[in-house]
C-alpha cells in the first residue's frame, strides 16, 4: 500500500512538473519576446534590382523594427535579377545568410507576383514559366454545347471530340437523362429520340486560356512545386528547418475559368470513389433537373471542392512537412458568402494545411466576418496555427486602426499575423502601407506594435485548445445544392447569390453583440468526429477537443441525413438546438428526403429545439437564456471580443476593446479561478486591470479598457 501511495505521489509530481514547464517558458517568452514569436512581414522585392548590401541593410532595419524574419515576395515587371535564375538565388542566399547571422527566419513565398501557380505571369514579369514547361497541366474549364431536338425520331448532329467528356440528352419536361456518348461515331452522333422536349448537351474540359496550374490536379501541383519550392530546397537544404521556417502560397481560387474550374480526371476519380460515372449528373451544374438536383450538385460540387483541397494545397503542405517546415497561405476572394464558385468549400479547402490562413486587405472586403470560419477550420482538423495576411492596400492607416484590426483578429482565433508589408523600394510602393522604419508615419512606434504582436503570439500561437459552448453548422450542403454555373453574378463574385444565407450574420450576433464565442462545424466533421455524450456534443480531436451545449443550424434548404440524425440525438440527450431563418426541406441524397423531414418534424416538438424565423440579437439571446447548464463564460453587461483557451490544464483569456470608446465590461466564468492580468501592450504581468472575485459557483470579472487596448487573464 505504501509503495502505491509513493507511486501515486511520484506520478502526480511528474504531471505537475510537465504542466509547469510550458507555463514557465511562456512567462519568460512574454517578457523577453524572443525572435521565434516575432511577426514575419511580407517583404516585397518590388520593381527594382536587389543588391547584397541593400538586402543586408534593410534586414537590419527590419530586425530593429521588431520583425522576426521576412517572407520575400518578388514583384513587378522591373524586378531583377531574373526570377529563378542563378543570380536570383545568389541574392536569396545573401538573405538567408544574413537571416542566420541575425537570428531571423525566412518564409519561402512560392511565386513571382500572385496568385501562386504561374511562376511569374501575373503581377510578375508576364512570363508564365509553368505553362511554358507544362502547357497541358494548366487551368481547365468545363464547357458545354447544346442542340435542341426539334421532334421525336431520327436525330443527327456533329459533335467535336476534342477534350470531350461525354454527351447527355436531357428532357426539359420531365428531366429524364440519357447518356449518348457511345452513339458517337467519329464526330457524328445518330439517335432515335423518344417523345419529349429534348436537348443534347456535349460537355468538354477545355484549356481555360490562362497560365495558372491546375489546382485540382496533384500531378500538376507536384510539378509546380518542383519548379519553385524544390529549386530553393535543392540549393539551400542546410537552411530548411532552422532559418527557413515555412512556405507561403497566395490566392489560389476556383473563380478562374469563368467560375467553371474543372480537371480532366474528374470523372475517373469520381467513379473510383463513388462507384458510378457522374456524367448523367452534369446537366444539374447548369439546370434544375427535378428532385435529383440537390443530390447531383452536392455530388459534383462537393467532389470538386475535395479535389481542390487535395490538389495544390495538400501537395504544398506535404512537401513542406517533408522538408521540416510548415505551410501556410490563403485563398482569393474569401469574403464571398456562397463559397462554391470561388473557394469550393471554404472550410474544407484547409483540411490538409498546417496553418490555415485568410487575407485582410482594403477595398471594402469584410474579411472580419470570416475570421471565425478560418480559425474553425483549424480547430475542425486539429491544427493550432491560424494565419492572417493583414493591412494590405489599406493606405497609411492610423495606429488606432492597426491595433483595432489586430485585437479583432486575435480574439477570433488568428494567432499568426503577417503584416503587409515592407517594401524594398519604398519609392515604388504599390499597396500602402509601407510598414518599415523608413516610413516616418510609423517609425516612432513600429517597435511598440511588433512587441505587442509578439506578446499575443507567445500566448495564443501555442498548442492550446480553444474553449467554447456553441457550435454553428457550416451550411455548405445547402450552398452546393443551390449553386449552378453561369449564374447572374460575375464569377469573381461567386456567380450565384443565395439571399437566405445567414451564417455570418449569426456569427456577428453571437460574438460581437452577445459575447458568445463559437466554432463552425463542418458537416463531415460533425459526422465523423463528433459524438453525443452526457447531454453534450463532443468533438473528438487529439488537440482541439471540445464539448458543446448548443448547436445552431443556420438557414439551410438542404442537409445530410447523417447530420440531422446526429443533431436529433443531441437534442434527445438534452442539448439545445437552434434552427434559423430557413428550415431544411431536402436531404443531400434524394432517397433520404422523407426521413429528414420526419426527423425535423419530431425535433421541433421538443422544448429544447427552437426555430428562429428571425434570428435577431434579441431572439438569439432569449433562446440561449433557456439553456439550463451554465456557459463557460457569459457576459453580464457590455460584451467585448474575447477568446478562451486552455494549455496544460490552465485557462488563458484574451479580450480587447476594438472601439474608440472606453469600455466597462463584466462577465462570469463557470468555476473558481485564480487569475492574473498580463498586459500585452507593456509586458506587465501582475497589473491591477480587472476586479476578480468569486460569485457563487463562478468567478466574476469586471474590467475597464481604454480604446484600442487589450488584456490577458491568465490562470495562476
Amino acid at each position: 500500500m505504501k509503495s502505491l501511495i509513493l507511486l501515486w505521489i511520484g506520478c502526480s509530481c511528474m504531471i505537475a512538473t510537465l504542466h509547469a514547464q510550458p507555463w514557465q517558458k511562456m512567462k519568460a517568452d512574454f517578457q523577453q519576446m524572443p525572435t521565434e514569436h516575432r511577426p514575419v512581414p511580407l517583404w516585397f522585392w518590388n520593381n527594382t534590382e536587389v543588391m547584397p548590401m541593400e538586402i543586408k541593410k534593410q534586414m537590419a532595419q527590419l530586425q530593429q523594427a521588431g520583425y522576426g524574419g521576412v517572407s520575400i515576395l518578388p514583384f513587378g515587371k522591373d524586378f531583377k535579377p531574373k526570377y529563378l535564375s542563378e543570380a536570383y538565388f545568389e541574392a536569396y542566399r545573401v538573405c538567408l545568410e544574413e537571416a542566420k547571422k541575425l537570428g531571423m527566419r525566412v518564409h519561402i513565398y512560392d511565386e513571382y507576383g500572385f496568385p501562386s501557380g504561374t511562376a511569374g505571369d501575373i503581377n510578375g514579369d508576364g512570363v508564365g514559366r509553368f505553362k511554358q514547361r507544362y502547357p497541358h497541366l494548366t487551368n481547365k474549364r468545363l464547357d458545354k454545347t447544346e442542340i435542341m431536338v426539334e421532334k421525336p425520331g431520327r436525330f443527327t448532329a456533329t459533335i467535336s471530340r476534342a477534350n470531350l467528356i461525354g454527351v447527355v440528352a436531357l428532357d426539359t419536361l420531365d428531366h429524364r437523362r440519357i447518356d449518348l456518348s457511345k452513339l458517337l461515331k467519329g464526330e457524328k452522333i445518330q439517335w432515335n429520340a423518344p417523345q419529349g422536349a429534348w436537348k443534347v448537351m456535349a460537355f468538354y474540359c477545355n484549356d481555360a486560356g490562362n497560365s495558372i496550374v491546375d489546382y485540382l490536379d496533384p500531378e500538376a501541383a507536384s510539378l509546380y512545386i518542383e519548379m519553385t519550392h524544390e529549386a530553393y530546397q535543392k540549393r539551400f537544404s542546410d537552411y530548411f528547418g532552422n532559418v527557413v521556417e515555412g512556405t507561403f502560397f497566395d490566392e489560389p481560387t476556383m473563380y478562374y475559368a469563368e467560375g467553371r474550374t474543372w480537371t480532366p480526371a474528374f470523372n475517373e476519380k469520381f467513379q473510383k470513389k463513388y462507384g458510378f460515372n457522374p456524367l448523367l449528373l452534369y446537366p444539374a451544374l447548369w439546370y434544375d433537373i427535378g428532385p435529383e438536383t440537390v443530390e447531383a450538385r452536392n455530388y459534383l460540387f462537393g467532389f470538386r471542392a475535395e479535389l481542390f483541397a487535395e490538389g495544390y494545397i495538400r501537395q504544398v503542405d506535404e512537401w513542406s512537412r517533408k522538408h521540416g517546415v510548415y505551410a501556410t497561405g490563403h485563398l482569393d476572394n474569401e469574403e464571398i458568402l456562397n463559397a462554391v464558385g470561388t473557394s469550393g468549400d471554404f472550410m474544407k479547402a484547409f483540411k490538409y494545411l498546417e496553418a490555415p490562413g485568410i487575407d485582410k486587405i482594403g477595398g471594402q472586403r469584410p474579411a472580419e466576418r470570416f475570421y471565425k470560419l478560418i480559425s474553425s477550420a483549424a480547430y475542425n482538423w486539429d491544427k493550432y496555427l491560424v494565419m492572417s495576411e493583414t493591412f494590405g492596400d489599406m493606405g497609411n492607416i492610423s495606429w488606432d486602426e492597426l491595433f483595432r484590426i489586430s485585437i479583432d483578429q486575435y480574439s477570433k482565433g488568428i494567432n499568426t499575423l503577417i503584416p503587409h508589408a515592407a517594401w524594398y523600394n519604398d519609392q515604388k510602393v504599390t499597396f500602402l502601407p509601407e510598414l518599415s522604419l523608413r516610413n516616418p508615419l510609423y517609425a516612432d512606434s513600429l517597435r511598440t506594435f511588433t512587441d505587442y504582436l509578439t506578446r499575443l503570439n507567445v500566448l495564443l500561437k501555442n498548442d492550446a485548445r480553444w474553449l467554447g459552448d456553441i457550435a454553428v453548422l457550416y451550411p455548405i450542403a445547402s450552398m452546393q445544392g443551390d449553386h449552378y454555373f453561369d449564374g447572374p453574378l460575375d464569377y469573381y463574385k461567386g456567380g450565384v447569390e443565395l439571399p437566405y444565407l445567414d451564417y455570418t450574420d449569426l456569427s456577428v450576433h453571437l460574438f460581437d453583440s452577445l459575447g458568445f464565442d463559437h466554432m463552425y462545424l463542418h458537416p463531415e466533421v460533425l459526422d465523423a468526429q463528433c459524438k453525443v455524450k452526457d447531454g453534450q456534443l463532443s468533438l473528438h480531436n487529439k488537440r482541439q477537443h471540445n464539448n458543446f451545449k448548443v448547436i445552431v443550424v443556420p438557414a439551410s434548404r438542404s442537409l445530410s441525413l447523417r447530420n440531422i440524425e446526429k443533431i436529433d440525438a443531441f437534442a434527445a440527450a438534452g442539448g439545445t438546438v437552434l434552427f434559423t431563418t430557413q428550415l431544411p426541406a431536402q436531404a443531400t441524397r434524394r432517397e433520404d428526403d422523407e426521413k429528414l423531414r420526419n426527423i425535423l418534424k419530431g425535433m421541433l416538438k421538443r422544448n429544447n429545439v427552437h426555430f428562429l424565423e428571425k434570428p435577431t440579437v434579441r431572439n438569439l439571446q432569449a433562446a440561449l437564456q433557456q439553456v439550463k447548464t451554465p456557459f463557460l463564460l457569459q457576459f453580464k453587461q457590455h460584451p467585448i471580443p474575447i477568446i478562451q483557451k486552455e494549455l496544460a490544464g490552465k485557462r488563458i483569456l484574451f479580450f480587447g476593446n476594438s472601439s474608440s470608446d472606453e469600455k466597462r465590461s463584466s462577465f462570469v466564468l463557470d468555476g473558481h479561478f485564480d487569475l492574473a492580468c498580463w498586459d500585452p501592450h507593456t509586458g506587465e504581468m501582475e497589473s491591477e486591470r480587472a476586479i476578480i472575485k468569486r460569485e457563487g459557483s463562478g468567478t466574476a470579472v469586471t474590467v475597464r479598457l481604454a480604446p484600442f487596448k487589450s488584456l490577458f487573464l491568465i490562470e495562476r
